[in-house]
C-alpha cells in the first residue's frame, strides 16, 4: 500500500492538472474567439450537465428530464436577454435575495430531508441559483468583455487556491467541521488576502482597467474596493460548503464523475454560483 499510493496520488495529480489545462483552454478560446452564439452553446452544455448533477444531488428520479427543463429555460434566455424585454438584474437580485433567505441560512440549520416537500422546494431554489449563474456567465461576457468576466471569475479561483495552501500551511480553527472538516479559517483568510493583494495589483496596470477590480476601485474608491471584494469572497465560500453540504447529505464524494480528476461540473463551480450574480 504504502508503494502504491504514491503511484496513485501522481496519477490523479496528472489527470487533474490535464483536465484543468483542457477546460482552460476551453475557456480561453471561447472569451477571445468573441462570438456570442458559440459561447452560449458550450456554456448550455455545461449548464445542463450542473442541473443533471444537481437533480441527482437532491434525489430526483429524473434528473435527466429536469435538467433537460431547466436547460430550455437557459436557452430561452441566452436567445431574448439582450432584448429589452428581460431584465437580468432581476434575476441576478433574485439570486442573492435567495441566498441571504434560504440557501446561507442551511449551512447553519442543516437540509430538510430527501424525501420532503422542503427538498423539492430548496432543489428548485438552488436551481434558479444555478440559473443565475450562468445567466451572469452571459451577461458579463456579452455586455463587458471577455477580460472582465475572467477577472470575476479569477476572484473565485484565487480565493480557492489561496485558502488551500493556507489551509494546509498553518490551518487549525475548522471553519464548518460538519460540512467540510477540511476548510478552516486560516484557510478563508488567506484566500481572501490573496484576492485583496492580486486585485489590488490590477488596479496599478493600465492594461487590466477592464477588470472587474479596477472598475469596482474606480467607481467606488477603496472602501468600496474592500467591501466588494470580501463580500465575494464571502459569497464564493459559502457557496462551496452549500455544495459540500449537498454531497455529505447525499453520501458522495464528487457531484459527477464528469471531469476526471476533479469530480462534477458543480465541484468546478460552486463558488461562482454565489459569487458571479452578485458581481
Amino acid at each position: 500500500w504504502t508503494v502504491e499510493w504514491p503511484k496513485k496520488g501522481v496519477l490523479m495529480l496528472k489527470t487533474r492538472v490535464i483536465t484543468a489545462l483542457v477546460l482552460l483552454a476551453v475557456l480561453l478560446a471561447l472569451l477571445f474567439f468573441n462570438s456570442f452564439p458559440a459561447f452560449a452553446l458550450v456554456i448550455a452544455i455545461f449548464f445542463a450537465a450542473a442541473c443533471w448533477e444537481s437533480f441527482r444531488l437532491f434525489g430526483s428520479r429524473h434528473p435527466v428530464i429536469g435538467a433537460a427543463i431547466w436547460t430550455l429555460v437557459f436557452g430561452f434566455i441566452a436567445v431574448s436577454f439582450k432584448t429589452p424585454f428581460f431584465d437580468t438584474g432581476t434575476l441576478f437580485g433574485l439570486c442573492v435575495a435567495l441566498w441571504l433567505i434560504r440557501l446561507i441560512p442551511s449551512l447553519a440549520i442543516g437540509l430538510p430531508p430527501l424525501d420532503g416537500f422542503g427538498n423539492r422546494l430548496l432543489s428548485g431554489i438552488y436551481g434558479i441559483a444555478i440559473l443565475g449563474c450562468f445567466v451572469a456567465i452571459l451577461a458579463l461576457f456579452a455586455k463587458h468583455s471577455a477580460l472582465y468576466l475572467f477577472s470575476v471569475m479569477a476572484i473565485v479561483w484565487i480565493a480557492d487556491i489561496g485558502a488551500y495552501f493556507s489551509g494546509r500551511a498553518i490551518g487549525k480553527h475548522k471553519l464548518a467541521p460538519s460540512i467540510s472538516p477540511g476548510k478552516s479559517w486560516e484557510g478563508a483568510i488567506g484566500g481572501w488576502l490573496a484576492v485583496l493583494l492580486s486585485a489590488a495589483g490590477t488596479t496599478m496596470v493600465p492594461a487590466l482597467t477592464d477588470t472587474f477590480p479596477a472598475k469596482l476601485h474606480a467607481t467606488w474608491g477603496w472602501p468600496g474596493f474592500l467591501g466588494g471584494m470580501s463580500a465575494l469572497v464571502a459569497a464564493s465560500i459559502v457557496g462551496d460548503l452549500f455544495e459540500s453540504q449537498l454531497k455529505r447529505r447525499t453520501g458522495v464524494k464528487d457531484s459527477s464523475n464528469l471531469l476526471p480528476g476533479h469530480g462534477g461540473v458543480l465541484d468546478r463551480i460552486d463558488g461562482l454560483i454565489p459569487a458571479l450574480p452578485l458581481a
